[in-house]
């Protein structure tokens, strides 16, 4: 069984990526060869089915899961689709349990840590530098959604088991618990308050006023908001090496982390846009042009840029 969940004006491909990895239930009699290349024209199928329902808001929004079966040459795929809206699946909520990690202020978790970056930051990244670095699709490909969820849990209750949980776990499903990590904070590690400020700069035309601009932003962080930051941006830089093995370049992780990184506790009306889907896609375009622009800068030291600040405060 293959769960997708579907959302509006979302990409076929990314909905089909999860079926590369699920079970499939073959039904073949004794002695019977299954045609070549069945699998590929099995997905062709599933691919072709989907399209023709068009995720259709209209036709999958319902309480219940829309089940389907296809079969072919022996071999049968059963999976079951509901739609869910943007606003419910990307929305950020806090976790009403502060013991926890996940959906907790980053402030929070690092001063109960006593650390400087949260530990399922460190972990998580530790373990993908390790043995999936060059893995092809590292950050896009989806992990199973089981094995993230087992993950966050693990996490949430400071098990003693995670560092053995983790060198068991798919690394796409390690990849995919970061990222979860990042979408559930209350806010967004690039804070709510200083979001405004990331799209202004981030438009500027002048190089030397955007650069100014996007330091004195960065400088404007949280320190731990901004350590952390500062952490996974030297960790995605290490991953696009390895582009010609893992297909991964700066803007492809700007592309999967730009929208987790900046994504606003909620999305403000702008009038001078017209509708819901101009809004989501001005803005996540934005998004991913701030995360491009810190990754494709020389390596920001959190120690120069705090000097910085001591010589902009003192310097009146």
């Amino acid at each position: 069984m293959t769960n997708i969940l579907a959302q509006p004006d979302c990409n076929l491909n990314s909905v089909c990526e999860p079926l590369e990895g699920c079970c499939l239930e073959r039904i073949e009699e004794p002695g019977s060869k299954r045609p070549p290349n069945t699998g590929a024209r099995l997905w062709g199928r599933v691919r072709s089915k989907l399209l023709r329902q068009k995720l259709d808001p209209q036709t999958v929004q319902t309480k219940n899961w829309h089940m389907d079966v296809i079969e072919m040459n022996g071999i049968k795929v059963e999976f079951s689709m509901k739609f869910t809206s943007r606003d419910m699946s990307l929305k950020r909520t806090p976790s009403k349990k502060q013991t926890g990690v996940f959906g907790v202020k980053i402030s929070v978790v690092t001063k109960r840590e006593r650390s400087k970056v949260p530990y399922i930051v460190r972990q998580c990244v530790e373990e993908v530098e390790k043995r999936g670095i060059e893995e092809i699709g590292i950050y896009r490909i989806s992990g199973v959604a089981t094995d993230i969820q087992a993950l966050k849990a693990v996490f949430d209750a400071n098990n003693k088991d995670v560092l053995v949980m983790l060198s068991d776990m798919d690394i796409n499903a390690i990849a995919g618990t970061l990222k979860l990590y990042f979408r559930e904070l209350p806010e967004p590690l690039l804070t709510d308050r200083l979001y405004p400020a990331f799209m202004e700069g981030i438009a500027l035309s002048d190089p030397a006023a955007k650069e100014n601009c996007m330091m004195h932003l960065l400088r404007t962080l949280p320190d731990p908001n901004l350590i952390t930051f500062l952490f996974l941006l030297e960790h995605l830089k290490r991953v696009a090496e390895k582009e010609p093995i893992n297909k991964m370049s700066l803007h492809n992780l700007a592309t999967v982390f730009g929208p987790t990184l900046l994504r606003p506790s909620e999305v403000e009306s702008k009038g001078h846009l017209t509708s819901a889907s101009d809004i989501w896609s001005h803005d996540v375009m934005a998004q991913v042009q701030v995360l491009l622009y810190y990754l494709q800068h020389p390596p920001i030291s959190f120690a120069e840029l705090k000097r910085n600040t001591l010589y902009f405060s003192t310097d009146v």
